[in-house]
């Protein structure tokens, strides 16, 4: 690609890491006249990252409608991410409404599967140089921002420099923590193991979630007839499940309501997980810098919405951030535009998933909604809606539907005990 010999610049955008997040921004990006170099530490194109939900949530629909990649995603195997959860009070199992639209969904995909999909589909975008094995080393600063990274490449040294840099890098992102971004980060007070195992039925075929206060446990089912099944037990677990992993996490999974039948299934991966995963999130634009997905904002793993999330961040930068990266507009408002978006759409769902990871039982408030949920079909549309991150916490937890979950408890409590007992009944 020719260097524009007026702006100084090999590319208008450099995105750091070629995963998820930043093969979406990069194709996005391109489609929108910005000239990107995608650049991915690992030689490998078919690299990914193993450690993850493999799940992405309704949320990020649109954005994989606009990538054009869903008949792909079916096509590979993806499976719709329908689920159903378990609770004290029973399963919240959510359902269409009679003669409603179906329920939103995206879909339960390996990482091994997606990430070189979607990285083959930036590299064949117009306008995005693929360039493998290229791993930031240090940035390239002037006059107090960023202009360009320096990497170690196969062929040696390399300085590319460009309007903006882009910090797809994940949740240890060298690009943030060379630029000077700190971290805020919240403790996760759960470990959490998994593995995917062949031959797994689960009930009605469907993911299944596992609240057991505190601990936790999902299966989600996957392409090629894969299920990924996780446990995330309470850290006071930790030194009893280390002395015997693998004993200690089928003795886990057995004890589960409704358990899935682990012993008669194959597993096809190790049991790999970590020990200390906390939840980071970090200012996400700094001069001539952004970040996306991992980079700007870690989540806890359990809710399973890092890929939802780090489709939406690159759509989000790219809508705000594209006529200025190609040298058309003002690009530190555009950069205060996305972090603005960003925020406001992400810092309630961070904020609750913070205080879930110290590993407690649920509060009087989520009693209140995960009783009702499972006792009311409309309730649990609700709450999928939250849960595929489809609505926020203010809209989650609205007068309305805490009213609505206060009535269905009521009725349930009218409907089974004896008018004697009610005074001492808990919902």
């Amino acid at each position: 690609m020719t260097k524009p010999e007026s702006a100084g610049y090999d590319y208008d955008v450099v995105i750091s890491g070629a995963g998820l997040a930043g093969s979406a921004a990069a194709i996005l990006l391109a489609r929108r006249g910005v000239r990107v170099a995608l650049l991915e530490r690992r030689s490998d194109p078919e690299a990914y990252k193993a450690l993850c939900t493999h799940s992405i949530t309704a949320n990020a629909h649109p954005v994989l409608d606009e990538l054009g990649l869903v008949p792909a995603l079916e096509k590979a195997g993806a499976v719709r991410n329908e689920a159903r959860w378990y609770t004290r009070w029973g399963w919240i199992e959510p359902r269409a409404a009679p003669e409603g639209p179906e329920l939103p969904y995206a879909y339960n995909i390996r990482r091994s599967t997606l990430d070189p999909l979607i990285r083959s589909h930036a590299e064949q975008t117009a306008g995005v140089d693929l360039l493998l094995g290229h791993h930031v080393t240090g940035l390239v600063q002037e006059a107090g921002r960023t202009v360009g990274v320096r990497a170690s490449t196969p062929q040696g040294e390399r300085e590319i420099r460009a309007r903006l840099v882009v910090g797809a890098d994940g949740k240890d992102s060298a690009v943030a923590k060379s630029a000077g971004m700190p971290a805020r980060q919240y403790e996760n007070t759960r470990f959490g193991y998994l593995a995917h195992f062949r031959n797994l039925p689960l009930h009605g075929g469907i993911g299944q979630t596992w609240f057991l206060e505190p601990d936790m446990a999902y299966a989600f089912p996957n392409d090629d007839g894969v299920t990924v099944l996780a446990v995330l037990p309470d850290k006071k677990r930790l030194p009893a499940f280390r002395e015997d992993l693998e004993g200690s996490f089928f003795e886990f999974v057995r004890a589960l309501p409704e358990a899935p039948p682990i012993d008669s299934a194959e597993r096809i991966t190790k049991i790999t997980g970590t020990v200390n995963y906390p939840l980071h999130t970090r200012k996400p634009t700094a001069p001539g810098v952004a970040l996306i997905g991992d980079a700007a904002l870690t989540g806890d793993p359990l809710w399973g919405v890092g890929c939802g999330w780090a489709l939406q961040s690159a759509q989000w930068l790219a809508e705000a951030v594209a006529p200025a990266a190609a040298g058309r507009g003002d690009l530190d408002k555009s950069l205060v535009a996305y972090a603005r978006r960003h925020r406001r759409r992400l810092r309630g769902h961070q904020s609750m998933a913070a205080d879930f990871a110290k590993a407690r039982p649920f509060n009087p408030v989520e009693r209140l909604v995960f009783s009702a949920a499972a006792r009311d079909e409309s309730v649990a549309r609700h709450m999928h809606l939250f849960a595929q991150r489809l609505i926020g916490p203010l809209r989650f937890l609205n007068p309305v539907a805490l009213a609505k979950a206060s009535a269905v408890n009521i009725r349930h409590r009218l409907a089974v005990v004896p008018p004697a007992d009610r005074s001492n009944t808990d919902s």
